[in-house]
Formats: C-alpha cells, structure tokens, sequence
C-alpha cells in the first residue's frame, strides 16, 4: 500500500510550472528587474522607430530595409514573447505559469527564432546580390521575390513548430514542475516530463536542421563569397565603403549564431546547465535590443533618416509655436 501510495503522488499531473529564472539570490532581485525593464523599454522604443522609420520614408523603400523592419517587427514580438511574464515574475513574486501558458509561450519563442534564422539569411542573400552580382539585383531583387522571400520565412518556421509544440504538449508531466530556465524552453521542458521523449528529441533533431541548417549554410556561404568579392577590390576606399553596407547584418549574424550555438549545440549537463541559461540572454533578451542601434549607428541611411524625421518634427513644433502670435499680430 505504502508503494502504491507513492507511486500515485510521483505519477501527479501537473497543472502548472514554476519558471526558476535566476535563482533565489533576493539581493539581485531589484537590479535585475531594473535591468530588464530598461533593456524591455529600449527594444520596443528602438525597434518600433526602425519600422516607423522605413515605413514613413522613402529613401529606405528598398529590399535590404524591408527586410529591416521584418526583423525589427519580430524583435517586437520576440522581446514580448518572454520579457513581460519574467517581469511580472520579479514584481509579483509569482513565477508560475500555467501549462497552456507555457505551451503557447514555446511556440512562439521557437517560431520567432526560426523566422529569424530565415530572415537573417534571406538578408546575407540580399547583400550577396548586391555586392558580387550588381547589374542583376533590380532583377534577382524584385518585389515579388522579397514578398515570396518573406512569406516563405513565416510559414516554412510556423510549419515544423506547430508540429514540435504539438508533440510536446502530448507528454505527461508529473513529479517536479519546477522550470530551470526564465522561460518555457524545448529542453527544460522534455526533463520534467514522466513520458519517453527519445522520438521527440530525435524529430526535433532531424527537423530542427532541415529548418535551421540551410539558413545558417546561405547565411556563411554569403558571407564566404561577399569577403572573398571585398577582397579583390583594389581601392582601400572602395573596399571600406562595401565593407560598410554589410558590417552591421555581419555583427548582428555573428551575436546571435555565437549564442544559439553555444546554448543548443553544447550537451545538457548539470555543469554547463547555468551557463547556458546565462547565454540565453543574449539572443532572448540584448540581441533585439541591439538590433536597432547597431542598424542605426552604422547605417548612414538609416541616421539621415532620423534626422530628416527630427528636422520635420523640430519645424512643426516651431511653427505651432509661432502661428498663435501671427494670429495676434494680425
């Protein structure tokens, strides 16, 4: 009877999870939250700019800028995808979440990632083109490619998510339902599951490269070929200056490739578990803050039109100011 009794409470269903965060070091609690509040109010602010900026000017109607705001629409929903609820977590001392909750946060966050993955090599594409085939980028470039371009990206990542979300909300989870991560992840959650997981780890596997590996291979290739192009160049001028038109996409690439690898690619040991939480940050949580001010402070595009949107903002204001004394002089 003792066994049995036991077994019934080891075999409980769950009805929500604790998401762990950071630990329970209260002397960091408020400097975190700070932190994150900060790092949350500047993405949206950043990316929401980036769009305005592209939508409202003309010069920036280009394929390389909208695929700019594609990504800075994603860091939107990609920061509000985990930000928000880690926050609430850290004001109202309740880091549990409910298993639907945690389900559609999954999705989202792995949807968003794999959109982005696309997005990123759809741009190392584009700057390809532009660099080492010029007379052919009006035509490689054209509108419909961008829209079948972008469209593509969406649903070829909502397509294996769907299914991978769907597996893993079939699993039954019981016994601990404390999370060991700021959000519901693939990984931390396959480890509190009571159910096997082999055919779902292995599908991840095999369906997580055919989504992710081939944007990751254009996205080097791309590069491979546009370095080797800058290379030939013979003026030092002329090289910086096509060095520059890609430099900011390159750093970008770079931040979050080196993260993702580091995070998904190491195995999942007690030892390394810390430091891989510690490396989601950067592509989760900095990555899209810094999208925009790496976009923006080496793009001379995307300064000039700044300031062409602060010199019309400046000239409205003063003329607002002035017409109510035209009104009395007159």
């Amino acid at each position: 009877m003792l066994i049995t009794s036991s077994e019934q409470w080891n075999h409980t269903t769950i009805t929500e999870f604790i998401l762990l965060g950071f630990g329970e070091a209260e002397e960091f609690q408020t400097l975190i939250f700070v932190a994150f509040v900060v790092i949350y109010i500047l993405t949206m602010t950043g990316n929401i700019l980036v769009i305005t900026l592209i939508v409202s000017d003309q010069h920036l109607h280009t394929p390389m800028y909208y695929f700019l705001g594609n990504l800075s629409f994603l860091e939107v929903c990609y920061s509000s995808t985990t930000l928000p609820k880690m926050l609430a977590g850290f004001l109202t001392g309740d880091k549990s979440i409910s298993i639907s909750g945690c389900f559609t946060q999954l999705f989202f966050f792995g949807f968003l990632i794999v959109v982005e993955c696309y997005l990123l090599s759809v741009m190392s594409f584009d700057r390809y083109v532009a660099i080492c085939k010029p007379l052919h980028y009006a035509t490689v470039m054209s509108g419909r490619v961008i829209l079948y371009l972008v469209v593509g990206s969406w649903l070829c990542a909502a397509s294996i998510i769907v299914i991978i979300t769907s597996m893993v909300s079939q699993l039954s989870f019981c016994g601990s339902n404390e999370v060991e991560h700021f959000f519901c992840d693939f990984s931390p959650l396959l480890q509190l599951s009571c159910s096997d997981t082999s055919h779902i780890t292995l599908f991840a596997l095999i369906f997580g490269s055919i989504d992710i590996l081939p944007p990751f291979i254009l996205t080097v290739t791309s590069y491979v070929f546009i370095i080797t192009a800058i290379f030939r160049i013979s003026s030092t001028t002329r090289r910086e200056k096509t060095f520059a038109t890609c430099s900011s996409h390159l750093i970008v690439v770079t931040i979050f490739y080196g993260t993702l690898i580091i995070v998904y690619i190491l195995p999942n040991t007690s030892t390394l578990r810390d430091l891989k939480k510690v490396f989601s940050v950067p592509y989760t949580v900095l990555t899209p803050m810094v999208n925009p001010l790496i976009y923006s402070l080496r793009n001379k595009d995307v300064r000039e039109s700044l300031r062409r949107a602060l010199d019309r903002f400046v000239c409205s204001s003063e003329n607002k100011e002035q017409n109510p004394l035209l009104l009395i002089r007159g």
